[in-house]
C-alpha cells in the first residue's frame, strides 16, 4: 500500500464530507452556513451563556482573524450575536441567537449523518484506532 499520499486523501475526504454538509444544509435551505463553521455551532450549541470569542479560538483551534470573519458571518444571517465586554473594551462576548439555536437539531441530523457515511460499518475498534493515528499525525505535524 502506498503511504505517501495521505495528505491528498486526507484532502479528498474532506472536499467530499464538505459537500455531503453542503446538500444537507442546501436541502434544509439554510443560508450563510458552510461546513468551516461546524465546530463553531457545535461549541456555541452548548454554551448556556455568552463566551469570549477567544474561548471559541481555543476551542476550534483556529487562528483568530479566521474565526472573526466566521463570526461575521454568521452575526450577518442572524445566527449568532456579539456583545462588547463592559469592563475591557478588547473583549467581545458570542453567543447563538434564537435563530442559531433552532439550527442544533438540523446540525445534529447532519452530523449523524456524515459519520454514518463516513465510517460505513467500520468496527469501532478501527474507528477509535483511527482517531489516535490522526490524533497523532496532528501532534507530529505541530511539533
Amino acid at each position: 500500500m502506498n503511504t505517501e499520499g495521505i495528505i491528498a486523501q486526507i484532502a479528498r475526504i474532506r472536499e467530499l464530507a464538505n459537500a455531503l454538509i453542503e446538500m444537507e444544509l442546501r436541502k434544509r435551505s439554510i443560508q450563510g452556513i458552510v461546513p468551516a463553521h461546524g465546530d463553531v455551532m457545535m461549541f456555541l450549541f452548548q454554551q448556556d451563556k455568552p463566551v469570549p470569542i477567544k474561548a471559541v479560538v481555543e476551542n476550534v483551534r483556529r487562528v483568530k482573524s479566521t474565526v472573526t470573519v466566521m463570526m461575521n458571518t454568521l452575526v450577518k444571517y442572524g445566527y449568532v450575536q456579539k456583545t462588547p465586554c463592559e469592563t475591557d473594551s478588547r473583549m467581545t462576548y458570542v453567543e447563538l441567537t434564537s435563530k442559531g439555536r433552532k439550527l442544533r437539531k438540523d446540525f445534529d441530523e447532519i452530523s449523524i449523518l456524515l459519520r454514518e457515511k463516513i465510517y460505513g460499518n467500520m468496527a469501532m475498534r478501527d474507528r477509535e484506532g483511527l482517531i489516535e493515528l490522526l490524533t497523532e499525525m496532528e501532534q507530529n505535524i505541530r511539533k
